[in-house]
């Protein structure tokens, strides 16, 4: 009797990104967000854990830190067993893991050619006002990291607080962008959702040139991790071989999207908490 010869199917592998951030006990932000929203686009997330934060939307309780040795040791052991495409970093807690994450990028980098994308999200203040970053942390970003990001991604408060100034309007978000892409060499999108309007219209800074993503303000919701969102689905795009004003783009749908269509909860206290639904 003839043995039957049985063809496995090939599957094509996804892309692959990574996140570094911290961990959100109510998965609306942080680590969670970033792999709900790699999943959603078609990407496979990888986490490196920087600290686990007790919050609920408009709440952070407390932060604890990890070691950054362990912070270090994640990147590095993900980094020989997976090909990264493009990696992301959130909430990085301190300075001692904001140096720690910018040296194991730069080991990363001499393996890959070219160089990996790295979106840097500049988590220092929480959506509910709570400060998540120290003077000498924020700091290390500047000297350390940021000089390695293929894109920076501030909001309005973040890019204020690293030019000590205060941005009121669209005029003064263009001014406020050029000195940020002219101070840290980088391309860097200025995210304008803070602004009142109808419309939520952010502004890329590349190579002196300004481009503007706009989509209806979604107003009524209370969520947090937008932002946690809106970076890792630019990383997403990224890693699967968009340009980067097409990834910011296709960004900026997916996060307006997940915003108009978000759950909600009562919480005992009678509070509505609100959250993004990734999944489209």
């Amino acid at each position: 009797m003839q043995a039957t010869n049985y063809q496995q199917s090939t599957i094509s592998q996804p892309s692959v990104a990574l996140s570094v951030a911290g961990s959100d006990s109510s998965a609306g932000a942080g680590i969670q967000a970033d792999v709900k929203t790699f999943s959603a686009r078609g990407v496979y997330g990888l986490t490196a854990v920087t600290c686990i934060v007790a919050e609920i939307p408009g709440k952070v309780s407390r932060i604890e830190p990890v070691s950054a040795k362990i912070v270090s040791e994640q990147i590095k052991v993900l980094a020989r067993s997976f090909p990264i495409a493009a990696i992301k970093t959130g909430l990085l807690c301190c300075a001692e893991i904001v140096s720690a994450v910018a040296k194991a990028i730069l080991d990363l980098d001499k393996m890959s050619t070219p160089r990996t994308p790295l979106v840097v999200d500049p988590v220092f203040v929480a959506t509910s006002g709570d400060p998540l970053l120290d003077p000498e942390a924020i700091e290390t970003y500047e000297k350390e990291l940021f000089p390695l990001a293929s894109l920076i991604t501030p909001n309005l408060d973040e890019a204020g607080r690293l030019l000590a100034a205060k941005i009121k309007d669209r005029q003064s978000m263009r001014v406020a962008g050029k000195e940020l892409e002219k101070k840290f060499g980088t391309m860097i999108l200025l995210k304008g959702g803070h602004l009142a309007g109808e419309r939520a219209v952010d502004l890329l800074f590349s190579n002196g040139k300004v481009v503007e993503f706009s989509a209806p303000f979604v107003r009524g919701v209370a969520t947090h991790g937008t932002g946690c969102t809106y970076s890792a689905a630019i990383t997403a795009g990224l890693a699967k071989g968009l340009s980067l004003e097409q990834a910011i783009s296709a960004a900026k749908k997916f996060v307006t999207e997940s915003i108009a269509r978000h759950f909600q909860w009562t919480s005992r206290s009678g509070k509505s908490l609100d959250a993004l639904r990734h999944s489209l």
